[in-house]
């Protein structure tokens, strides 16, 4: 690359992209000789970047924060991806998130240009959300930020946590990723004290601090960090379980009740199991209606799940008699 003014404009979008860069690497990555690199950055000082250099051998360059916020160089694919995800955060269960979401929004679509606010328009009408009702266990903004950016970073970060029994508990932990889950956040996290892998929701957990101690990233135990969430969630204990049969294909009833915490098996092709978890009874019996609705069910265990659907029948009889 061998315009200068185009050069610059790359090395910032790379110290934009990573904390720190090897000098190395920002020369490999340029096709540049470590001499025209060091020029390069002193052109980004002169326009206002902070750019933080360590010598040594292994030194390199980061992008440090200064007084404003450097204009962010963005290329088509990113800034789609940009306004679409703050247009999704207006209803994300994080607090204080949609003004700002909606304020940081309104910037960006005001210079986007015509082609890509139509494929930002295409994909925001094109896709929709659904709600669940109003969920209290919002999480902190700022909270968020922290852990992501101690995920990115490799950092040990503190926080207090509160158990699912209501223990508070003082954590130290190697983050490796966050998941949204429907409602909820999600750390994957390895717990130096603990030794072990651990997922901690977001809504529990305060006071999120870094701990200035970098670590080496270690293997998850599983396909990936939504995987391992998935797992931990299912491996929780729940009051109520129920197994019915069904006649109809498990793909079918899978579709049917894909918002349930249920986990359905074929047993030919006609029919199926399905095991059902919750908190409450009543929702038992309220999936059983839902499947009930398409197929013909059969209820294999608990006994006194019987009885609270034929409750549910009684109550939606006299809305249909009421309503008629």
């Amino acid at each position: 690359m061998t315009d200068p003014t185009a050069r610059a404009l790359r090395l910032l979008s790379l110290l934009q992209t990573h904390k720190f860069w090897s000098g190395e690497e920002l020369a490999a990555e340029l096709e540049i000789s470590p001499r025209t690199l060091r020029r390069d950055v002193d052109r980004l000082r002169e326009l206002g970047y902070p750019v933080d250099a360590t010598p040594g051998a292994a030194g390199g360059y980061r992008l440090a924060a200064g007084a404003h916020l450097p204009p962010l160089l963005l290329d088509d694919d990113e800034a789609v991806a940009i306004a679409v995800g703050l247009r999704a955060a207006a209803s994300a269960s994080i607090e204080g998130i949609e003004e700002i979401s909606v304020r940081a929004l309104a910037k960006l679509e005001q210079v986007l240009p015509d082609r890509l606010r139509r494929r930002v328009n295409a994909v925001h009408t094109n896709v929709s959300s659904m709600q669940w009702g109003v969920d209290t266990a919002t999480v902190d903004a700022g909270a968020l930020a922290v852990l992501a950016l101690a995920c990115r970073d490799h950092e040990q970060v503190h926080f207090d946590y509160r158990r699912r029994d209501g223990e508070e508990t003082r954590r130290l932990v190697e983050p490796h990723n966050l998941v949204s889950a429907g409602r909820r956040w999600y750390l994957v996290g390895w717990d130096v004290r603990r030794e072990d892998w651990r997922t901690f929701r977001l809504d529990r957990l305060e006071a999120p601090r870094l701990g200035g101690v970098r670590f080496r990233p270690r293997e998850l135990p599983a396909v990936n960090a939504a995987a391992f969430v998935a797992s931990s969630i299912s491996a929780m204990p729940v009051p109520f379980r129920a197994t019915i049969t069904v006649a109809g294909r498990a793909a079918a009833v899978r579709r049917l009740i894909r918002y349930a915490d249920a986990k359905v098996e074929a047993i030919d092709d006609e029919a199926c199991r399905v095991q059902i978890r919750s908190d409450s009874r009543s929702w038992l019996a309220t999936v059983v209606a839902l499947v009930a609705t398409e197929f013909d069910v059969v209820i294999d265990e608990p006994a006194d799940l019987v009885p609270e659907v034929k409750r549910l029948g009684t109550r939606l009889r006299a809305v249909a008699t009421r309503s008629a």
